[in-house]
């Protein structure tokens, strides 16, 4: 009787560890993206050009994540990515996101070194 109610319970188990587990991976990967907004903006602060700070962004986002860039004085950095894992495939066309924003430094609008 006992290998009945095992057979029927490990499979839910299972599931719920992967549901989990998932979640650990979205999470991570919203640190990600907060992380990558906030180096980049840093980034473009100091006055480097458009590629570097995309670079910048890149590299510290997740995987498939978008990075853009805007604004004179104040930079606003948003970088966006896909929901990974079979909750991304639940989560229908939502995004993880965030945006970080900073002024430029005196020294990158001047042109000084």
């Amino acid at each position: 009787m006992v290998s009945a109610e095992l057979a029927a319970a490990v499979p839910a188990v299972v599931f719920v560890l992967a549901v989990a587990l998932n979640a650990v991976v979205i999470g991570i990967d919203q640190v990600r993206c907060a992380d990558a907004a906030r180096l980049a903006a840093r980034s473009a602060a100091r006055g480097d050009s458009a590629g570097a700070v995309q670079e910048a962004g890149m590299r510290n986002a997740p995987a498939g994540a978008r990075v853009g860039v805007a604004g004179d004085t104040w930079v606003r950095v948003s970088v966006t990515s896909p929901v990974p894992g079979p909750l991304g495939w639940l989560a229908g066309d939502r995004q993880l996101s965030a945006t970080a924003q900073a002024e430029r430094e005196l020294a990158a609008e001047e042109g000084a070194p």
